[in-house]
């Protein structure tokens, strides 16, 4: 802290000094840049004396500072200015798609085939006999859904409801979780998006490596031992490994984390088309499993719903800080959900893409191995391709007319190898080409011009 600050602030506040004054200020100071990211500020006893006020003034001030995301707290050293990210700075999520029509063949968009999606016609018809009447007092969730889901839930939930997809699920679920400076476990390779919010939310990100099978329980021990309040995983169709738990590994994990104070988001994005079955830790640990389960891949993107059922305070909290908000999703969209996973046509298209989903997949991979190249993962709808190197391996695709997602964008600690993650949910035919076309850009060097 520099005296400069301390009179910044002090001249700046003038004779406003209530403490949500106070704060309001030195967030606008922040905002125009008058006091830097990573700057110190004064201690509450010197502001204070500055501002001729009680220490506990200053002190509300800075808890209303630090959650709004603006402060860091970091014991004896102080309080810091947290560093915010730019505007201009588009995270990980936007570093993996390419842009449409770019390449004869895109393996980065991580989205299913829209051709084996269900139609939504006859359910759309059906509301027409009889169409949802909903009132502004309505509960969030249509109550013949919320008992269809919680016939279908992993485990018994204590609340249950319906938002605008798995992601916006995960955003407020992690709003309404993490503190900034929380330590929070990821896996690694993760999901972009979910480490982009959680980075936006100031958390402290601790990677627990995926292995064979998925979490390694040895990794996820350490992570424990720093304390963190979070851990979000995926249980099946893991984005990017294409790895899923089986039930010995959710008691491994389960032993571990059983006792903890931990809460626990499943993101289980791909629900029935994932190719594998679903093994929730919500059957172990239901008071700390907060389990979301989309239907977008299933289903469609544009029904823009996922389910969220599990521990009853953090739901119930998200519940109630939606309501200032959207309050809740499309009642005519849950109808339509509704009728979806109640028809059996529909059942019967979902497991046929599933099926085809499967089978694209295991070709792919065949044709890799036999062109001496081997992926992890045994469900969902993408690979994991190690590669010599990243770029490299992205030029020579694109130089072949194939658009891949770059792998840095997955990982959150060091040590990972170099990979693409490839989506195959579209490629139906020319498998062994598309191999050989694959393990020849993995074969590349680090150091070699593409080219040249």
């Amino acid at each position: 802290m520099t005296e400069s600050t301390l009179t910044a602030i002090t001249n700046a506040v003038g004779t406003s000094t209530g403490p949500a004054e106070i704060a309001s200020t030195i967030g606008r100071l922040i905002s125009d840049g008058s006091i830097p990211s990573g700057d110190r500020l004064p201690t509450v006893r010197a502001l204070a004396r500055s501002l001729n006020v009680s220490p506990s003034v200053v002190a509300d001030s800075w808890r209303r500072l630090h959650h709004a995301g603006l402060l860091a707290t970091e014991g004896r050293r102080g309080s810091f200015v947290r560093a915010r990210r730019q505007p201009e700075d588009p995270g990980r999520f936007w570093q993996v798609p390419v842009n449409p029509h770019t390449y004869r063949l895109d393996l980065s968009t991580g989205t299913p085939d829209p051709a084996l999606l269900p139609p939504l016609g006859p359910a759309l018809a059906a509301l027409r006999d009889e169409p949802p009447v909903s009132s502004y007092l309505d509960q969030p969730t249509l109550p013949t859904l919320s008992e269809l889901l919680r016939e279908r839930w992993p485990f018994e939930p204590a609340a249950l409801t319906v938002v605008d997809g798995a992601l916006d699920a995960l955003d407020r679920m992690i709003a309404a979780t993490v503190n900034y400076g929380d330590r929070v476990l990821v896996e690694d390779p993760g999901f972009p998006p979910t480490i982009d919010m959680l980075e936006l939310a100031g958390a402290e990100l601790i990677p627990v490596q995926m292995v064979e099978g998925g979490l390694d329980p040895d990794s996820l021990s350490r992570g424990l031992a720093m304390d963190p309040s979070l851990l979000v995983l995926q249980p099946r169709a893991h984005n990017p490994t294409g790895w899923s738990h089986d039930a010995e590994r959710v008691d491994l994990l389960a032993d571990l984390l059983e006792g903890s104070n931990l809460l626990i988001i499943e993101d289980d994005h791909s629900g029935e088309v994932s190719g594998s079955p679903l093994h929730s830790l919500g059957t172990r640990l239901p008071d700390q499993v907060v389990h979301i389960r989309s239907f977008s891949k299933a289903y469609g993107p544009d029904l823009r719903l996922a389910a969220v059922g599990g521990s009853g305070p953090v739901i119930e909290a998200m519940v109630h800080r939606r309501q200032l908000g959207p309050a809740w999703s499309s009642r005519l969209l849950q109808g339509v959900l509704l009728q979806l996973l109640t028809t059996r046509t529909t059942a019967e298209t979902v497991a046929t893409a599933a099926a085809t989903y499967s089978t694209r997949r295991t070709s792919l991979i065949n044709s890799l191995r036999a062109h001496g190249v081997t992926v992890p993962g045994t469900s969902g709808i993408n690979l994991w391709l190690e590669v010599g190197d990243e770029t490299n391996a992205l030029v020579a695709l694109s130089a072949r007319g194939i658009g891949a997602a770059p792998g840095s964008p997955f990982m959150v600690g060091p040590g990972t190898p170099p990979h693409l993650r490839l989506t195959v949910a579209t490629v139906d035919t020319g498998y062994d080409e598309l191999a050989a076309t694959l393990a020849e850009a993995a074969s590349i060097p680090p150091g070699r011009r593409v080219g040249a």
